[in-house]
């Protein structure tokens, strides 16, 4: 005989359930935590940085060893989300420049040059594979000295910080069949700057390519995010790298200035601003260096009336808010078709509420510091710029810490092209929100900067996509995503935002001398 099993009434169950709810523990008022909108938060994750010891002073890394800075100065390393220092820094000048491109150019023509290309590549994935075993410290420390969320330095910067190396190591041994019917020969000496925003991720873009097509390196980290490449010369140490093939030389400007100006030097990278990349441009005229500079950037969002539009504000979120627009190619304008504007504009002003702001070594926060205090007071002046010029300005309710240089999420309305929020580089957490009607008027928008570095387009018709991406003057263009990087893709710009490629083919070509 079969027994009939009776469904449970919703009664039944609604008082199930509200005797399971009561059964539960009070938790004090003084420990819950509400978001924006009365949504429960999570409790704090930080990282414990006690795990992680910092040297109360770092040396500058010539010829394979720590060594002191000629003149003996030093300068801070301030942490930016708690104004405190991490430790010194060695400041380089023109004599201990001139030693580390010595010691390249030994390393280069004793040993690097000469060696067979298979057994330099693997030195490459030796350091790749030390890059891995250390990846949760470099992130850590990443965050400390930059201010980014952990989140984006662990589960982005230094997997592709690893990626890069894994990926040219591949090409050392393999160079003549990049360049087929041509004869890669390496260059020499290259001297590279990098900037503040990126500073791992941009010298493993820098080195790994640069090493593997067989020249030596001497590279000078941005003075406010010099640990991380200090601490990626110790991997240099424990890979039994060659003493001279890299070089890490820390100061001020004046340091990549000599470096720049130094005759024994065939290669220039520089990645910055395009005022200093101007700059170096004319220093380099008439020596017969080659050069490669990525600038600055004014990227665009083109959001269609067909677009996946909960997609899009996921994209331009991430473009702008979770990194803090500290890529150069920060998607800081955003151009919205008219018939979607009210809506886009409205769920980009939800989705900034819920964005957590806060410690950088908390796996929960969103928004983390500003680099540098100069930098946060160039975004305050050109945000109360754009409202000046009458733009709306719309920000999240977040509290800001006490100590330490934040900006909240911000976005503007009613923006013009010739609003200098506009068309000038922010590297901060603002967005700049114009409209067009037809895509002739968005590329056109779009285009309208002195910059060129990179794009994004947001719609479901893949046809409108190309021919957009057609149009627009940008070094990259994403479509239906933002912010994606990958060592086998070449990444440069257009117009003042500098010319040479990094990353692929081409960025091996940019270390190569071909015959």
């Amino acid at each position: 005989m079969k027994t009939k099993l009776k469904p449970i009434s919703r009664k039944v169950s609604a008082k199930r359930a509200v005797a399971t709810i009561a059964a539960q523990p009070v938790v004090p008022l003084k420990e819950r935590r509400l978001t924006f909108g009365g949504k429960w938060d999570y409790a704090p994750a930080p990282e414990e940085s006690r795990n992680y010891v910092i040297t109360p002073r770092h040396e500058l890394f010539i010829n394979g060893k720590f060594v002191k800075p000629r003149s003996g100065k030093y300068f801070p390393s301030i942490n930016p989300a708690t104004e405190e220092k991490l430790t010194e820094i060695a400041a380089a000048d023109e004599a201990d420049v001139d030693k580390a491109v010595k010691a390249a150019r030994r390393a280069y023509e004793k040993v690097w040059s000469k060696m067979p290309g298979r057994e330099r590549g693997k030195y490459l994935y030796r350091i790749a594979r030390i890059i891995q075993e250390k990846m949760r410290e470099l992130a850590v420390l990443e965050s400390m000295d930059g201010g980014k969320p952990i989140k984006e330095t662990r589960d982005v910067d230094v997997p592709l910080v690893a990626a890069h190396f894994f990926y040219h190591a591949g090409w050392a041994d393999k160079l003549k069949y990049a360049f087929p019917g041509r004869t890669p020969r390496p260059l020499g000496v290259a001297g590279q700057i990098i900037p503040w925003n990126f500073p791992l991720l941009m010298a493993a873009w820098k080195i790994a390519p640069a090493i593997a097509c067989g020249n030596t390196v001497v590279i000078k980290p941005s003075k406010t995010t010099s640990i991380t490449l200090l601490r990626l010369a110790q991997i240099f140490q424990e890979a039994e790298l060659p003493e001279g093939v890299v070089n890490v030389v820390t100061g001020s400007s004046e340091t990549g200035t000599a470096m720049v100006k130094h005759p024994d030097v065939n290669k220039i990278a520089f990645t910055g601003s395009t005022e200093i990349g101007k700059q170096l441009a004319q220093l380099c005229v008439g020596t017969g260096k080659k050069l490669t500079l990525e600038l600055g950037g004014k990227a665009a969002n083109i959001v269609f009336e067909d677009a996946p539009i909960d997609q899009a504000i996921e994209g331009i979120i991430a473009g702008i808010y979770f990194n803090m627009g500290h890529v150069c190619c920060a998607g800081s304008r955003l151009l919205v078709q008219e018939g979607i504007y009210p809506k886009v504009v409205r769920k980009l002003r939800d989705r900034i509420q819920t964005l957590r702001l806060g410690n950088p070594l908390d796996k929960n926060t969103d928004i983390g510091a500003i680099n540098n205090k100069p930098q946060l007071e160039k975004i305050r002046e050109l945000v109360q710029c754009g409202v000046a010029e009458g733009a709306e300005l719309v920000q999240s309710s977040c509290t800001l810490p006490e100590r330490g240089y934040w900006y909240p999420p911000t976005f503007l309305t009613g923006v013009t092209a010739s609003h200098r929020v506009a068309q000038e580089e922010i590297f901060g957490p603002v967005l700049s929100v114009m409209t067009f009607r037809t895509p002739e008027e968005g590329f056109e928008r779009a285009n309208n900067t002195p910059y060129g570095l990179s794009a994004g387009v947001w719609t479901d018709k893949g046809s409108k996509i190309f021919k957009i991406v057609n149009q627009l003057r940008a070094g990259v263009v994403w479509a239906n995503t933002y912010n994606k990087f990958d060592p086998t893709s070449p990444f440069g710009g257009y117009k003042e935002s500098g010319f040479g490629r990094e990353g692929g083919l081409q960025g091996l070509a940019a270390y190569c001398r071909l015959d």
